[in-house]
Order: structure tokens, then sequence, then C-alpha cells
């Protein structure tokens, strides 16, 4: 029964540092644009840069 006095405080803390992150990730806008990545994937540039070489112009 001893434990509960040890564990209580520290399950306290890990919430209260848990809660602290998920605010700053939602101030910081880690949330903002959850869809984008998974479009940009899916929206492969199949051109190639125009500064990349050519076959054409390979020593």
């Amino acid at each position: 029964m001893d434990i509960i006095y040890l564990l209580l405080p520290v399950a306290l803390i890990i919430v209260v540092i848990i809660i602290a992150i998920f605010f700053w990730a939602v101030k910081s806008d880690q949330f903002e644009d959850l869809e984008g990545p998974a479009y940009r994937i899916l929206m492969d540039d199949d051109s190639k840069p125009a500064d990349a070489p050519t076959e054409d112009t390979k020593d």
C-alpha cells in the first residue's frame, strides 16, 4: 500500500507533462495540415528538374 504514495504523484506528473506537450503541439500548428502529406505522395512529379543531367549531356 505504500507504493501508492509514490505511484500516484508520478502518474500525475506524467499526465501533466503529456498535456503540456499536447498543448504545445496544438499551439505550434503541428495538426494544421493532416491531409497534405498524404496527397503530396500521390501527386508524383515525373518531370526532371532543369539542371538535372540528361543522357545527351553525359561525358
